[in-house]
C-alpha cells in the first residue's frame, strides 16, 4: 500500500539535482554575464603599456576587458553572472528541486576562472617588460579575483541565505546592475547615440530598482529584514561612489606611477559621490521610493478578496 504525500512535505522529498546539471546551471549564467564583453567582438582595448604599436584590430582577442578605463564593466560582468545562478539556484530551490550549491558554484568559477587566466597570459605576452607594466597587470588580476569573490558571496546569499541575506546579496548586485546592462545599451569602445544615450539615463536608474524590489519582496516583518532593508539602502548609496572614485582615479593617466595622490583622489571624488552634489543620495531616495510602492503593492495584493 502506498503512503500519503503530504503536501507540507514536499520540499522533504525533493532531491537534488545532479552534480552535472548543477555545474551546467553555473556554467550558463557565468557566460550570459560575459555578454555585454562578448558583443564588442572581445578585442583587447589598447594598452598604454604595449610592447609594440598597435591598431584596435590588431589587438588581440580576449575573454575579459583588461583595462585600467574598464574596471567598472569588468566587476560588473563577473558579479552579474554569479548573481544570475544565484538567482537561478533559489529558484530551483523554492519549486522543484535544489542544484548542488558546490557543483554550481564550481560551474561559474570555472568559466571566471578560464577567462581571467586566458586574458592574463594574452596580455602578459603583448605588454611591455617594465615593472610599471607588471604592476598594472598585478592590479587588474587583483581586481578581477576581487570581483570573483565578491560574485561567490553574492552568489551564496542569493542561493541559500535567509531572504534578509539574499536582499544584501541583490543589492550588491544591483549595484553593478547598471554597468552591465549599460555595456549592451552602449558596447565598450563605441560611441552613444542620442537613442542610447537616453536609454543610459534610464539604466542608471536600475540600482535604485533592483534594491527596492529586493526588500519589497522580502518584506520588513523581522528586525532582520528590517536590518537588511537598511543595509541595502547604504549598499546602494556607498557603492556606486566607491565604484565612481576608483574608475576615475585608475583612469587618471596623469597619476599613473603615483599611488599615494591617486588614493587622495579616489577618496576626494568618493566624498563628492556620497554627498548632496554627487549621483549616489538620489539613487538611495528612488529606492527608498520604490521600496515604499513595492511594500504597499504586496500588501494591498494579500488583501482578502485579492
Amino acid at each position: 500500500m502506498r503512503s500519503a504525500v503530504l503536501p507540507g512535505h514536499t520540499s522533504e522529498r525533493l532531491k537534488a539535482i545532479g552534480t552535472v546539471p548543477s555545474l551546467f546551471a553555473g556554467v550558463v549564467p557565468a557566460a550570459l554575464g560575459l555578454v555585454p564583453w562578448l558583443i564588442t567582438g572581445m578585442r583587447l582595448p589598447l594598452q598604454n603599456l604595449w610592447a609594440v604599436p598597435a591598431s584596435p584590430d590588431q589587438m588581440p582577442v580576449v575573454l575579459l576587458p583588461f583595462s585600467q578605463y574598464a574596471l567598472a564593466p569588468l566587476a560588473a560582468m563577473i558579479v552579474i553572472g554569479s548573481a544570475l545562478a544565484g538567482c537561478l539556484a533559489r529558484a530551483a530551490r523554492i519549486r522543484s528541486g535544489r542544484f548542488a550549491p558546490g557543483a554550481l558554484t564550481a560551474g561559474v568559477v570555472a568559466v571566471q576562472a578560464v577567462a581571467a587566466v586566458q586574458t592574463a597570459v594574452t596580455v602578459a605576452g603583448g605588454l611591455s617588460g617594465t615593472s610599471a607594466a607588471g604592476v598594472y597587470l598585478t592590479a587588474l588580476v587583483a581586481w578581477t579575483v576581487a570581483a570573483m569573490l565578491a560574485g561567490i558571496l553574492v552568489l551564496l546569499l542569493i542561493a541559500r541565505a535567509p531572504r534578509a541575506g539574499a536582499v544584501i546579496g541583490l543589492g550588491i548586485a544591483g549595484v553593478l546592475a547598471g554597468a552591465w546592462l549599460g555595456g549592451i545599451v552602449v558596447p565598450f569602445g563605441t560611441d552613444a547615440t542620442d537613442t542610447q544615450a537616453v536609454l543610459l539615463g534610464a539604466v542608471r536608474w536600475i540600482p535604485a530598482v533592483v534594491a527596492g524590489l529586493a526588500v519589497a519582496w522580502c518584506g520588513l516583518g523581522t528586525s532582520g529584514r528590517l536590518c537588511a532593508a537598511v543595509g541595502s539602502l547604504l549598499v546602494l548609496w556607498i557603492g556606486p561612489a566607491a565604484l565612481t572614485a576608483i574608475s576615475a582615479a585608475a583612469g587618471t593617466r596623469v597619476l599613473a606611477g603615483r599611488p599615494a595622490e591617486m588614493a587622495e583622489y579616489a577618496a576626494q571624488v568618493f566624498a563628492r559621490a556620497l554627498g548632496l552634489q554627487g549621483g549616489s543620495l538620489p539613487l538611495v531616495v528612488a529606492g527608498g521610493i520604490v521600496m515604499v510602492l513595492g511594500l504597499a503593492g504586496r500588501r494591498l495584493m494579500r488583501r482578502p478578496g485579492r
